[in-house]
């Protein structure tokens, strides 16, 4: 575990108080093992129990992730979880009027090479599973190209392009929602990806923050550079979540 020892008694002092305190988790990448093709995400056993066991724990358990909501509830599958999808756009009713545009822009991508996911408000152009990474990064930068010009946010993740609405939203914004909704002042967030620095963002000022990166040799070096606890998996995760 690369979990660093002196830090992780500052978990005991989250669950010192739990109705005090939420705990906000990414999905894929951090609940989930990263896998080849999208549609083929699971939590672990061992996971989903920590989940179960946590939320009817703590003030508040909820997973911020790209995914759509309703996709996160099935793949995590826990009662009593808070699930805010797509970056955070499922809570900005601007969003709505760009799901149908960006269904019309994906009518004009065409790369075999892609697994394109639309998941409403985004879409996750994947290239994990293409036979030349570097080729297919090239594509995508002209499909980013074009997407900008055409009014959308574009940018990259672990081996996936993701198009998003021009609407200012992130995980940030999530979390500082959710925060404010229940009043919470001590918290911790677990990520893997870029976009979770705006999650360990949104916890500055708190009385107690908690961040956790799940570390890969695919994710940002700045993920691990700002957290507190470092773990290597998911599954050595669900082993610091114990702690809880």
């Amino acid at each position: 575990m690369l979990a660093r020892v002196a830090d992780v008694s500052v978990l005991a002092e989250l669950a010192r108080e739990p109705e005090r305190t939420g705990l906000f988790f990414d999905l894929d990448g951090t609940l989930s093992p990263i896998v080849a093709r999208p549609e083929d995400s699971f939590v672990p056993a061992e996971t989903h129990w920590e989940i179960e066991r946590l939320a009817a724990r703590y003030r508040l358990v909820a997973c911020i992730t790209g995914r759509a909501g309703a996709a996160a509830r099935r793949i995590l599958g826990v009662d009593g979880v808070t699930y805010v999808g797509e970056h955070g756009l499922e809570l900005e009713p601007a969003a709505e009027k760009w799901r149908a545009p960006l269904a019309l822009f994906l009518t004009t991508v065409s790369w075999p090479e892609a697994d394109i996911e639309n998941k409403g408000l985004t879409a996750s152009l994947h290239y994990r599973n293409a036979p030349a990474e570097d080729a297919a990064r090239r594509d995508l930068e002209a499909i980013a190209d074009r997407a900008r010009s055409e009014g959308f946010r574009a940018r990259f993740g672990r081996k996936v392009l993701e198009l998003l609405p021009p609407v200012h939203a992130s995980k940030r914004s999530a979390v500082l929602h959710l925060l404010e909704r229940d009043g919470i002042e001590r918290a911790l967030y677990a990520g893997d990806d870029t976009t979770d620095l705006d999650a360990f963002a949104a916890l500055e000022g708190l009385e107690l923050a908690v961040r956790v990166a799940v570390a890969s040799p695919e994710g940002p070096e700045e993920l691990r550079a700002q957290a507190d606890l470092v773990v290597a998996s998911p599954a050595e995760l669900a082993g610091l979540l114990r702690a809880l």
